[in-house]
């Protein structure tokens, strides 16, 4: 029934395919605001049609009632809302991508190895939660003067994102990661080395640039499976430490520059740059790259 220029919640119903229940509902939880006729039913004015319209698309899209509300009430753009909706929704079906590939990985392990493989995936809860451990491992390498793009760069090479849609095999490779970050004797290794004489170095940007110069031009060696060796791929990488401590390259400077990186050749980070390779499918990860330019200094100064 239509009363002056308000709608009765039957008509209101009908006109937008809403169940009259599910409007007493969301009037009771302010989505909608009647008002009262004298006999104390809920009346409607015409602009509630366009609003429950809306509201009724929101819901068919799954979106809560407080994303909703935000939206109703001006304090979030419909744009925003769905795009928080959207990445929600991703990082749930990236979840369950996780979670199915943990399953099939334990259940192809063979029966002797799955207790251990069921133990191992088990202490790794999502990517998410398995990439913020990574990052944190390598987040105090990037507290100096770096600049932002720098530090994102080495983050996704040091701590890569899971795949989407990881295999069995890239969800076992991902927890190996984990519990190598986890082991207190990985962040000493590395502070043993990559921290040492950083208060020395004013521009740490330049030396990740060059450092990652002198990776590229040793990549075609290391895809390849050359040894490590003399070249000038490590002329550049020793140049590029040379340069960033203000000093020349030298023999002596090789040799301490040997020593101050003698913990990134330690097995544990060889073995965790190797797993990276599994999880990205690179035939020769910056970190195998750069271990490969760390022996070929060894070799050097040997």
């Amino acid at each position: 029934m239509v009363t002056g220029d308000t709608l009765g919640i039957g008509d209101l119903a009908r006109r937008t395919g809403v169940p009259v229940r599910t409007i007493r509902f969301y009037c009771d939880e302010g989505l909608l605001e009647p008002t009262r006729s004298t006999g104390g039913h809920r009346r409607f004015d015409s602009a509630t049609v366009d609003r429950l319209n809306l509201v009724r698309r929101l819901r068919g899209l799954g979106m809560g009632l407080p994303s909703i509300t935000d939206i109703l009430a001006g304090q979030r753009s419909l744009t925003d809302a769905v795009a928080a909706e959207r990445a929600a929704l991703d990082r749930e079906v990236a979840a369950l991508a996780w979670r199915r590939s943990a399953l099939r990985a334990v259940e192809e392990a063979p029966p002797t190895d799955r207790a251990a493989r069921l133990e191992l995936l088990s202490a790794v809860q999502d990517g998410f939660s398995a990439h913020d451990t990574l990052v944190r491992l390598w987040h105090p390498m990037t507290t100096g003067p770096i600049p932002p793009d720098t530090v994102r760069m080495f983050l996704d090479v040091s701590a890569p994102r899971p795949p989407e849609l990881p295999t069995p095999a890239q969800v076992v490779a991902y927890a190996e990661l984990v519990l190598l970050a986890a082991d207190r004797a990985l962040p000493a290794q590395l502070r043993a080395s990559t921290l040492v004489n950083h208060d020395r170095i004013t521009d740490l940007g330049a030396l990740h640039a060059a450092v990652g110069a002198a990776c590229e031009l040793a990549f075609p060696e290391v895809s390849a499976g050359a040894p490590p060796k003399p070249g000038p791929a490590l002329d550049q990488f020793v140049a590029a430490h040379a340069a960033a401590l203000k000093t020349r390259d030298t023999p002596e400077f090789r040799r301490t520059l040997n020593q101050r990186t003698a913990a990134d050749r330690h097995p544990q980070l060889r073995r965790y740059w190797h797993l990276t390779g599994e999880i990205t499918g690179e035939p020769a990860p910056v970190g195998v790259t750069h271990t490969w330019l760390l022996d070929a200094l060894n070799h050097s100064v040997s």
